[in-house]
């Protein structure tokens, strides 16, 4: 048990230095409204706590209505390695607004240290790249001679790696990571525009199940983005959620996001497998007079191959 201890406090240690060693700078990255479906977008230690190899892909369509407006869609897959401490993982997403495009492909590795026989945590690795392009030319500008709307930003190729941790139970959970470590900067070929790349987000997300009766559980969940920079405009960013489990088969919640949207989620579960999840955001702010909301669709599947009946649907 000591030397649990002394490994958790080790790992979470060399977390902050590495997350400490850098600055920030750069653009904002694509929200989720089902977040504590998605965790491993955001955090590598997620990889492998289904305890089984998994499949999740997921579409938004960001402020419907609109031209041009934000859609993204990501892939992932955890799976185990024999060595049952080791899980792998991979994240393909893809994010467009109007000519604006990004392709991010990161893998992820965590490793497992006991905490307790009921508690885990895991620390996590990601790695990978993003490939950006924007043709400005086709922007329609006021001043079609403006140097900084010529040529077009085409393919750049940027490396970034990110770190995670993420502590849970069956019934509880909390997690911190820092998906992008390294500010980029993406230039036109005509080298008179820039924009900024990743920006270094902290990300905060715990959850916790609560029996409501027979057939009803209760799950509140948190998600904190943070950037701590004057480029963002939101410096701290709060996801609140409120989900029903009932007879382990129907997700039904709702979700408030700060200064920004409130929402509702649904998900419905297939022999313990298969998840359809459906969800809607509304604006509070100005956009609320121009976009038809935004809506996200969910859907993972688990592959598991012992034969032993799993008793009950994991909760996050």
């Amino acid at each position: 048990m000591m030397k649990a201890k002394l490994n958790i406090i080790k790992g979470l240690g060399i977390l902050a230095i590495v997350v400490a060693a850098f600055t920030s700078n750069a653009q904002q990255d694509p929200m989720f409204t089902q977040y504590m479906f998605n965790t491993q977008t955001i955090n590598p230690a997620y990889a492998g706590t289904w305890e089984s190899v998994g499949f999740m892909a997921l579409g938004r369509h960001q402020w419907t209505g609109w031209d041009g407006a934000p859609t993204t869609y990501t892939f992932s897959i955890q799976a185990p390695l024999k060595n049952e401490r080791v899980a792998l993982g991979l994240n393909v997403l893809n994010d467009k607004t109007g000519l604006e495009k990004r392709f991010y492909v990161f893998a992820d590795y965590s490793y497992l240290v006991p905490v307790s026989e009921k508690t885990n945590l895991r620390l996590g690795l990601k790695g990978g790249f993003t490939n950006y392009s924007n043709n400005l030319a086709a922007y329609t500008i006021l001043d079609p001679g403006d140097p900084n709307f010529a040529g077009e930003i085409k393919n750049a190729f940027k490396p970034n790696f990110g770190v995670g941790a993420f502590l849970y139970s069956k019934r509880a959970y909390v997690g911190l990571s820092v998906p992008k470590l390294v500010s980029t900067t993406f230039e036109n070929d005509m080298e008179s525009f820039s924009v900024d790349g990743e920006l270094r987000h902290y990300f905060l997300i715990a959850g916790a199940v609560f029996d409501m009766g027979e057939n009803v559980k209760f799950k509140p969940t948190m998600f904190t983005k943070a950037s701590f920079t004057s480029e963002t405009g939101t410096p701290l960013q709060f996801d609140l959620t409120g989900n029903f489990l009932i007879k382990e088969k129907f997700w039904l919640g709702a979700m408030y996001r700060t200064g920004s949207s409130y929402g509702f989620i649904a998900q419905w579960i297939f022999d313990q497998k298969l998840r359809v999840g459906y969800a809607i955001d509304f604006t509070t702010n100005n956009m609320k007079h121009y976009s038809n909301g935004t809506h996200e669709v969910m859907i993972s599947y688990e592959l598991r191959f012992k034969k032993e009946e799993v008793v009950s649907p994991r909760y996050f």
